[in-house]
């Protein structure tokens, strides 16, 4: 089994550490959607990250199936999610929010490095998405009494958040203030101490352009 992709993608890296969390080997080989275009084509047309190609040569595309899949292998007594019912969309829901703010981050990287010249219409809706996303999950985290987002053993949603965090902090330090949003600064530090998210990360290293 190996995955496809950067670990400065917040996408690869979540997948990544649930790997890591979940106990399963596997190999990784870091190639760009950008500079291994061909090396990716022949797992996913769409040349994205991540891919896991599974052992039997199967490839899974999309961090969110890619996830799915995994939670069915370690089955539903260690899964990083519930199986069903109102916990499940509350989950859902989170994921949802944090993997559209990481789109929006990455959309926003593409907008200032591959066009001359800049939408401001786009990079300000982008940027407001951004805020709006930051601010509810600020309010849901800070509300929040347990260790993680939804209890004392960290989740799907808790890594997707941290993960999303350091990208955009990363790429649009701009867009995060410390200071408004405390509790999810909090949260990404209690996160990246722990040992699989020290040991799988990468500097962000956007693509040049040229």
């Amino acid at each position: 089994m190996f995955l496809i992709g950067q670990y400065d993608s917040p996408f690869v890296r979540r997948v990544a550490i649930a790997l890591r969390l979940y106990g399963i080997a596997f190999e990784h080989r870091p190639w760009s959607t950008f500079g291994d275009a061909a090396k990716i084509a022949p797992y996913n047309p769409l040349l994205r990250v991540p891919t896991l190609v599974l052992d039997d040569g199967e490839a899974l595309i999309d961090s969110t199936a890619i996830l799915d899949h995994l939670d069915e292998h370690v089955g539903p007594g260690r899964a990083m999610i519930p199986e069903s019912g109102p916990q499940r969309r509350r989950h859902l829901r989170s994921l949802a929010l944090a993997t559209g703010l990481g789109d929006k981050a990455v959309s926003l990287i593409y907008e200032r490095v591959l066009r001359k010249e800049q939408s401001k219409i786009w990079v300000e809706r982008c940027a407001a998405q951004i805020s709006g996303v930051l601010a509810v999950l600020e309010q849901e985290r800070a509300a929040a009494k347990t260790s993680y987002l939804f209890g004392d053993h960290i989740a799907h949603a808790d890594i997707a958040i941290a993960c999303v965090l350091r990208f955009t902090r990363e790429a649009h330090p701009n867009l995060f203030d410390t200071s408004r949003y405390g509790a999810l600064a909090a949260h990404a530090d209690r996160c990246e101490a722990l040992p699989p998210f020290k040991e799988i990360v990468q500097p962000l290293a956007p693509p040049s352009g040229d």
